[in-house]
């Protein structure tokens, strides 16, 4: 099955995030989730632990917060759009985020129980490369800099 159907037939959540301006060491975010019916706001600050591993603090926020927290915008930042499709795979669950200004390209993403552990890929799924501790296309640079595809598919 064409990657195309395999995230149709999944049917993807529509994200907005926005980055915050945030104490040293942690990145602070909102954002706003849309699908299946629901719309989910949270507030959520990351701290680095490893090269690929982070803590998170998550928590929902209502709409008059949301709004106090995006006046907090990190300067020079956009909000992030894409759509994140979940697929779970063999005791993993493979999140799939798609942006609207990439036409063949998507950023793939599995939690890991350690940094270590392996991760089975569906044949559907086809990795033009790993990107893990590459904080050049993690959501907040993309928030500074969305690269053009045909610069992500040069860097295979």
């Amino acid at each position: 099955m064409p990657e195309a159907e395999l995230l149709r037939r999944l049917g993807g959540d529509a994200i907005e995030q926005t980055y915050l301006e945030s104490e040293p060491g942690s990145t602070a975010r909102i954002r706003k989730r849309s699908g299946h019916g629901a719309v989910t706001l949270t507030y959520t600050v990351k701290r680095r632990v490893g090269a690929i591993s982070a803590e998170e603090d998550e928590r929902t926020v209502d709409a008059g917060e949301y709004a106090e927290l995006y006046l907090r915008r990190e300067e020079g930042t956009h909000t992030v759009m894409k759509t994140r499709y979940v697929l779970p795979y063999r005791g993993h669950e493979l999140e799939i985020d798609v942006y609207p200004e990439w036409k063949t390209v998507a950023v793939m993403e599995a939690e890991l129980s350690a940094e270590d552990e392996e991760v089975e890929l569906p044949p559907e799924i086809s990795v033009i490369r790993e990107i893990s501790g590459d904080r050049t296309l993690s959501n907040h640079a993309l928030s500074r800099r969305m690269p053009d595809e045909g610069e992500l598919l040069q860097q295979r």
